[in-house]
């Protein structure tokens, strides 16, 4: 990349400074569904275990359906490291085009897998491609949402991931009921399902602009101006500003360069990320992916049955951010996080412990499940808020591929076999003692976020985490 001569920019003040509005909504809608397709997909597999186990379908077993689980989450860690670094170098615009793309297809080939290697491929190809929104929505989402509400629209957008576990769950009633399609066409075209609402977003994320902030990041000011005129004109506001950003354009940082600036400049925030996504990670992937088979191992709930136990708790989940996610602006980052990640993690343990005595139903349980992790899903959408927010904008996407990657491998690739493993067994002593250990990483994460959390609320990325130009 050239060198660039220092400018003086007020579009990031221009872009802090719009009140909300329906273009706003547009690109929420456009990029935040991200979330959804991720929920409809991990609650599809979740909810079809026991149909994929049946001799007439894929034959698997419980230890195969977390392998399976585990393959997508090595696709969606590849995916986002992949293109965590395209969304730097190329755009957030291109990126979040082509990693929907390659979900679309994915999910279709999943639809016509024939056995357990085949499957598990398809299930790693599409968590590439969702892997790679990670990265580039999130970055994307936070760059174009105005400083004052980015906590409150961050966690909401994060919480559609649960609209997305519903509409699993209900097509899976639907699709497995005898009456219907039943199990044997059933789990195929709830895939098939997938991919045609993927074509459908893809059709109207195009209208959504490329980041101003990445592209006077590149040297690109005249796009990046035009650009905001449109929205200005758009949203019909035109007043002035006077905050001014100095800054040039970098080469886009190198590897070397990201790991040492990790380890000396940005070390307290990169374990502030760390600490934060791999305890989340290992809280939701080893629960979540094996849901269903608690339920059918452990109650007997019958496959076409599952669905309806993962409503409240998709409920929760979606409520929780949506209800709180306003706190995280107005109390603060490091006191709701250290509070959220506290309550979610000792509601665990209580919840495990009463399963393993035997002191709760099946719906019992899932009550329980509902409002732990009410608290739960907006301690995990303020992972991902965190490290969309502390880095600078020439290694933002990267920052957030680099934690969702290792939170995710640390925290999440070894949950599913292993809690798979501990559910075929039958001990419900040994379930507890694996929720106990997601309980209490999450209260350590709560003692770093409150030691060395950033206070983040209200202001610009800008002001946040400078960028790596920045001129003083």
């Amino acid at each position: 990349m050239p060198q660039f001569a220092p400018i003086d920019t007020v579009i990031p003040a221009r872009l802090d400074r719009l009140p909300w509005s329906a273009w706003h909504w547009r690109v929420v809608l456009a990029l935040g569904v991200s979330w959804l397709l991720d929920g409809l997909e991990v609650t599809v597999v979740g909810s079809l275990g026991p149909a994929l186990q049946r001799p007439d379908t894929l034959g698997l077993t419980a230890g195969e359906i977390g392998w399976a689980a585990s393959a997508y989450i090595g696709g969606a860690v590849l995916g986002a490291l992949a293109f965590g670094r395209l969304a730097d170098a190329l755009g957030r615009k291109r990126m979040f085009l082509v990693t929907l793309a390659v979900y679309l297809v994915a999910t279709v080939l999943t639809a016509l897998s024939f056995d357990i290697w085949s499957f598990a491929f398809c299930r790693a190809l599409t968590g590439f491609g969702i892997g790679g929104e990670y990265a580039a929505i999130n970055s994307a989402i936070d760059e174009l949402i105005p400083a004052r509400v980015r906590g409150t629209v961050d966690l909401a957008i994060n919480g559609t991931f649960w609209v997305g576990a519903a509409m699993g769950a209900g097509l899976t009633i639907v699709l497995l009921n005898p009456d219907w399609l039943g199990p044997h066409y059933g789990w195929r075209f709830a895939f098939l399902l997938g991919g045609i609402l993927g074509f459908a977003i893809l059709l109207v994320r195009r209208h959504v602009p490329e980041s101003p902030r990445w592209l006077i990041r590149h040297g690109r000011t005249e796009e990046a101006e035009r650009i905001v005129e449109d929205i200005e004109r758009q949203v019909g506001c035109h007043e002035p500003v006077s905050t001014k950003l100095g800054m040039r354009a970098l080469p886009a940082p190198s590897w070397g360069e990201i790991v040492r600036l990790m380890v000396t400049r940005y070390r307290q925030r990169a374990a502030l990320g760390l600490a934060l996504m791999a305890s989340q990670a290992l809280f939701y992937n080893a629960i979540f992916f094996t849901y269903a088979l608690v339920l059918a191992r452990f109650y007997d709930v019958p496959e076409q049955s599952v669905g309806f136990y993962i409503f409240p708790f998709a409920l929760g989940n979606f409520l929780g951010p949506l209800v709180l996610g306003h706190l995280f602006d107005r109390i603060g980052r490091r006191k709701m996080i250290a509070a959220t990640y506290t309550v979610a993690g000792l509601g665990l343990i209580g919840a495990g412990y009463g399963f393993s005595i035997e002191a709760l139903s099946a719906l019992q349980l899932s009550l329980c499940w509902s409002a732990i992790f009410f608290v739960a899903s907006a301690a995990a959408s303020s992972a991902y808020l965190t490290v969309s927010e502390i880095f600078p904008v020439e290694m933002r996407a990267i920052a957030i591929s680099l934690f969702y990657a290792a939170g995710t491998a640390l925290g999440g690739f070894i949950g599913p076999p292993l809690y798979g493993a501990i559910i075929e067994s039958g001990s419900r002593e040994a379930l507890f003692g694996a929720y106990a250990l997601a309980g209490v990483l999450m209260c350590c994460a709560a003692a770093v976020a409150l030691r060395i959390g950033v206070d983040a609320e209200r202001k610009s990325l800008e002001e946040v985490c400078a960028p790596l130009g920045a001129v003083n």
